[in-house]
């Protein structure tokens, strides 16, 4: 595949040697002298300009790329950037860093195929890790609700219950289930819940320890202990 990033920065610069060792081509638009010698200096195709400005992207190869990344730190190139590939029939991703606030989100996140926060996602993976084996975060949905995986403990009070029998609190939605090691899928009424299986669960921020006691059978300070000493597997 072909991809087109605006911005060789740090995230940039990242996401397009990931890219590159796939097998994929990548084109880098930047306009600061320094990073554009960076990039050379790893061999990427480099075009010195502005990524907001739609000759520029047409000579980084728009017309034939099949996504746009605008990963700059700058919100208004970001979003000219992928309006520009939405014209052209790109995919669009589109990097936010304004302090992750709903309103932005909102304002953007319809109008490009992706957003994402690479602060955020930084945080997210030292909070799994912070959290240990029995709890990991896949994504915030918005200012207030997390998807998250969760894995049945031995200690979990619904541990022999049925999905039918499971009542998870008012602002938690059950998306997906799987047995220890396998797929996950659309929950039975009559699966039962065993050690090792992992439930995958939309849930406000305020009711997530209400989840995890639930499902996991630890507070957050227990949790916390146990990420300290290594996690639960």
């Amino acid at each position: 595949m072909r991809f087109v990033i605006i911005g060789a920065g740090r995230v940039g610069l990242r996401a397009a040697r990931v890219l590159r060792e796939e097998g994929h081509e990548v084109t880098l638009i930047e306009r600061d002298e320094p990073m554009v010698r960076r990039a050379r200096g790893e061999e990427f195709s480099v075009v010195d300009g502005d990524g907001s400005r739609e000759a520029v992207l047409e000579e980084a190869g728009i017309d034939e790329a099949d996504a746009v990344g605008a990963l700059t730190s700058d919100l208004n190139a970001n979003f000219a950037a992928c309006m520009i590939g939405n014209h052209y029939g790109c995919r669009t991703v589109m990097r936010i860093d304004d302090d992750y606030r709903e309103e932005i989100y909102r304002k953007y996140a319809a109008e490009v195929d992706e957003v994402i926060y690479p602060e955020r996602l930084g945080a997210m993976g030292a909070k799994n890790a912070l959290l240990g084996g029995t709890i990991r975060a896949i994504a915030d949905v918005a200012q207030h609700l997390q998807i998250v995986e969760l894995t049945i403990t031995d200690e979990a009070p619904v541990r022999g219950y049925t999905m039918g029998e499971l009542e998870l609190p008012a602002d938690a939605t059950l998306l997906a289930f799987g047995k220890e090691n396998g797929v996950l899928e659309i929950p039975t009424e009559d699966e039962s819940l065993e050690t090792g299986d992992r439930l995958v669960v939309l849930a406000d921020f305020d009711v997530l320890s209400d989840v995890r006691q639930l499902l996991v059978g630890e507070t957050p300070l227990e949790s916390a202990a146990n990420a300290a000493h290594g996690g639960i597997n």
